[in-house]
């Protein structure tokens, strides 16, 4: 993340750059309540803005850039920063995090094309809290709204189930398009991610994640007719599959539960 002043490059569209303006990092500084003992993550630190007073404050900064300008820029301001130059999605946290002290904290700006892949991949590699303790990103608002959404409402579907099952969502700044420069066309808000173990068995999770898609692609119908082709897909049968689940097949998946959920998911074992 970073500041934009005058003098100093332009932000590049392709990659999504929007810097955020100095009150907004100071802001931000003091929402992470970061602790001289911690290790952090940071995805996409820009030209450094909140990289500089972070590694400042704990014991030990990795970062990940994708702009290689900024990559090769950043450690001439923030010498004692481990930065890797690459796409983040690409990043094999287990070899980059392999000798940092966990769990790690991660911190960082995400572009709206890339923000849903990052936060599973996030999920994915917390390892159930042990190798990431919590993430907090800015993201887009309407991502933000779906990261903390509640059954039945407009937001709710399967990036919040996934992070439901995995972490503990909590929104904690709200950005006006004038936090930076230049501005962009939405409303900004930063989430915490705290990761910890899954909230309910829900027996394979591969399948758990395919039943958790397929329903929301069908999420305006009643599960007893959402549920059919995905149930088919699976060699299963979706009058069985409620049955044994107990879910009532007039409900539509936008407004069943976690645990509902993870109970169709376990009907299919």
């Amino acid at each position: 993340m970073t500041a934009l002043r005058a003098g100093t490059r332009q932000a590049r569209k392709r990659f999504g750059q929007h810097f955020l303006e100095q009150p907004w990092v100071v802001k931000l500084v003091e929402a992470l309540d970061a602790r001289p003992d911690e290790t952090f993550l940071e995805i996409g630190p820009g030209r450094g803005a909140l990289t500089a007073p972070l590694a400042a404050r704990v014991k030990r900064l990795l970062a990940v850039e994708l702009d290689r300008d900024l990559a090769a820029d950043l450690p001439t301001k923030v010498p004692d920063i481990h930065l890797v130059q690459a796409d983040f999605l690409d990043v094999n946290l287990t070899d980059l995090l392999r000798d940092a002290a966990k769990p790690v904290r991660v911190v960082g700006n995400l572009p709206y094309n890339v923000a849903s892949p990052i936060l599973f991949k996030l999920l994915h590699d917390a390892d159930d809290g042990r190798v990431l303790k919590d993430a907090t990103l800015m993201l887009q608002k309407e991502v933000a709204d779906r990261l903390v959404a509640t059954p039945g409402s407009d937001g709710y579907g399967g990036l919040a189930i996934q992070v439901a099952l995995l972490a503990d969502a909590e929104r904690i700044l709200s950005l006006p398009p004038g936090a930076f420069r230049p501005p962009p066309k939405v409303r900004s808000a930063v989430v915490r991610l705290r990761f910890r173990k899954p909230a309910v068995d829900v027996g394979d999770r591969a399948m758990f994640e395919k039943l958790v898609r397929g329903l929301f692609l069908q999420r305006r119908k009643t599960l007893a007719n959402a549920l059919k082709p995905v149930a088919a897909s699976m060699g299963r049968s979706a009058t069985e599959m409620i049955e044994r689940a107990r879910v009532d097949a007039s409900r539509r998946p936008e407004a069943l539960t976690l645990d509902d959920f993870a109970r169709l998911a376990r009907a299919m074992l």
